[in-house]
């Protein structure tokens, strides 16, 4: 059993007797149909419907104090908190950040109970368990539990291989939509719900035909270009890398241009290397080029 600290996520406490309606008239998805215990991915969006954080929402169970805590990047925790305080108006809720909370990844197996609130990732099932647990005592609790603590780059790898994309690096936060970042295909959109902040934006994308114009899409190449390097499909730029692990990484970019360059026998390029397309199997969208799927 192997378990991993994930020092750059941050915790957030939602309580009250208006925490769900709050919460759910806010975010992407769903968080009135949550059991307790169980997770939604989700996303504050800006009213033009743009990401301004994405997280997991986390249903905590009646007789822990009910309402929900979120798992935020911890780099977006503080201005999570002050959005959330401007939408809250006169709602008789508390929001609250947990800087006693951490999170560790489970990858190998169904966490113990014990170590705290664990949940499975929404998004793919290859990323494990997530654990809302105390800081304090927090490595000498998992070893306990008979878990291997892993460096986060392990993590990082399995994330990447799976083609699961993260803000701040695959992503630009506050300059993303939510189908650009594949929120759509991971869960993290609820398309039948009531409104939601930049609802309109984004049920709008959902309906285009030709869909969105740009996506994070996983790529191969012989060496790693530079994150942030741009990419070109033929002669026209079309995007730049975001992460990478050994030989594979995301890469941010416009399909409709890669899909022309490629017709026209041209390559898709970044940091003068060559990029090959894939296709995870979640991936419900089209990946023009893309290789036999090795996920």
């Amino acid at each position: 059993m192997r378990a991993i600290l994930l020092p750059g996520r941050a915790i957030l406490r939602v309580s009250g007797e208006e925490a769900t309606r709050f919460l759910n008239g806010i975010v992407t998805s769903s968080v009135d149909k949550l059991a307790p215990g169980e997770a939604a991915f989700s996303a504050l969006l800006t009213p033009q419907g743009k990401i301004v954080a994405d997280f997991f929402v986390v249903a905590v169970p009646e007789d822990e104090g009910g309402g929900f805590v979120l798992d935020v990047p911890v780099a977006l925790a503080d201005e999570l908190l002050k959005k959330l305080n401007l939408y809250k108006l006169r709602a008789r809720i508390e929001i609250a950040m947990r800087p006693d909370l951490t999170i560790a990844a489970a990858i190998d197996t169904e966490p113990s109970e014990a170590l705290g609130l664990a949940f499975p990732d929404p998004r793919h099932s290859g990323l494990g368990w997530r654990i809302v647990m105390p800081v304090e005592g927090a490595t000498e609790a998992l070893k306990s539990a008979g878990m291997k603590l892993e460096d986060e780059k392990l993590w990082q790898g399995r994330r990447i291989v799976l083609g699961i994309p993260e803000g701040g690096k695959d992503f630009i936060y506050g300059d993303t939509f939510p189908h650009e970042a594949d929120m759509d295909a991971l869960k993290g959109i609820d398309f039948h719900k009531g409104c939601f902040i930049g609802q309109e934006v984004v049920s709008r994308v959902e309906r285009r035909d030709a869909g969105p114009r740009k996506r994070i899409v996983p790529v191969a190449f012989e060496s790693a270009p530079a994150a942030g390097a741009e990419i070109s499909a033929g002669d026209k730029p079309a995007g730049f890398m975001g992460s990478s692990a050994g030989r594979l990484g995301l890469a941010m970019l416009r399909l409709d241009r890669v899909e022309e360059a490629l017709q026209a026998g041209g390559e898709v390029r970044a940091g003068g290397m060559s990029l090959t397309l894939l296709k995870p199997d979640w991936m419900p969208f089209d990946v023009p080029g893309a290789k036999a799927d090795i996920f």
